[in-house]
């Protein structure tokens, strides 16, 4: 894929991901076009007061519920990664209809845009509170995810290809407990829900990184999920405050112990690669399946969770993955 003759448009683009993924894409692949597409102006004024001004990159005010605009915006683009969604449980919880708006309107939104501008390649941001979901969030992004990899079925002799990328928790970014312990420390006390939480972990950098060898390698209909390590809550809160007091305060409406990437059903149907797993979807006259040459199907009643995960980081390990957080190198 050569991306030096590609237009990528990015929707939340002056988010945690979008802004990471933009600036390495700027830096490593040099596209034609990079277009920021978002609703706040001021975020979008920042940022390029930040330092991204490329001749290369534009700035497109819009909201993902607004078919529109979408369609304005994608005029011309070859690839679009659609990162826009509203992502905090509690918010979520408090406002259902907005989160359902966002989540999945804004994707049906932008998979209907992509298809009708002749879009090659959409691929969406997921979660792993998608698999299984047990809130709001993490059901409107499982809503997001079949939206994506069925639409394909309308792309018929399209080339439009849609397909998506599920991982964990993101270190550092909006709603991450990383910038939480960082404040509580300096009170001598952190609180964690429950002392036997764990959750699956991945710097930004990886997730960009992951994001654009998925979109390279994309054939339409996967959901693709990388093999990244776990940790618990606690080993975290010791990680990054070791003299501090833990307070355990008991688990929030709508969070689990433990986060599931992939489920014992979905494993049926995925093939595991080196570096990660490719669902493919369960029954579909249009995929072809030829991941399943590449790769090895799972066992019976495989289950990718974060408490069962053959990788864990050490209280070492996450000092260094949130050193950039604490030396101020990161937003």
């Amino acid at each position: 894929m050569n991306w030096k003759e590609k237009s990528v448009l990015v929707t939340g683009g002056t988010g945690s991901f979008g802004k990471k993924f933009i600036q390495t894409l700027l830096r490593d692949q040099q596209p034609a076009r990079v277009i920021v597409f978002s609703r706040d102006e001021l975020k979008q004024h920042e940022m390029l007061a930040a330092g991204f001004n490329q001749p290369n990159l534009r700035y497109f005010i819009g909201d993902v519920r607004d078919r529109e605009r979408l369609r304005r915006a994608m005029h011309g683009v070859d690839v679009v990664v659609h990162a826009a969604a509203l992502k905090q449980v509690p918010a979520c919880e408090y406002n259902p209809m907005e989160a359902i708006k966002t989540n999945i309107m804004g994707t049906s939104n932008v998979v209907e845009a992509a298809l009708d501008a002749g879009v090659k390649k959409v691929l969406t941001l997921s979660t792993d509170k998608a698999v299984n979901p047990v809130n709001l969030y993490g059901a409107t992004k499982l809503a997001a995810e079949k939206l994506t990899v069925q639409s394909n079925t309308y792309a018929g002799a399209l080339e439009t290809r849609l397909a998506c990328v599920r991982y964990g928790n993101v270190v550092g970014s909006r709603g991450s407990v990383v910038p939480v312990f960082l404040q509580q420390r300096a009170s001598g006390k952190v609180t964690v829900t429950d002392e036997r939480m764990t959750r699956f972990w991945l710097s930004l950098e990886q997730g960009v990184q992951f994001v654009i060898t998925c979109i390279e390698q994309m054939r339409g209909g996967e959901v693709f999920v990388p093999k990244i390590p776990s940790t618990t809550i606690v080993d975290l809160a010791r990680a990054m405050a070791p003299q501090a007091e833990i307070e355990f305060v008991g688990i929030r409406p709508g969070e689990k112990l433990h986060e599931v990437l992939i489920s014992e059903d979905e494993a049926r149907s995925t093939v595991e690669l080196p570096e990660m797993f490719v669902v493919q979807p369960a029954e579909a006259y249009w995929f072809s399946r030829e991941w399943a040459k590449e790769g090895q199907p799972l066992p019976d009643d495989f289950r990718y969770a974060s408490n069962t995960n053959t990788e864990w980081l050490t209280v070492e390990q996450i000092k260094q993955l949130v050193a950039p957080f604490e030396s101020g190198l990161v937003e």
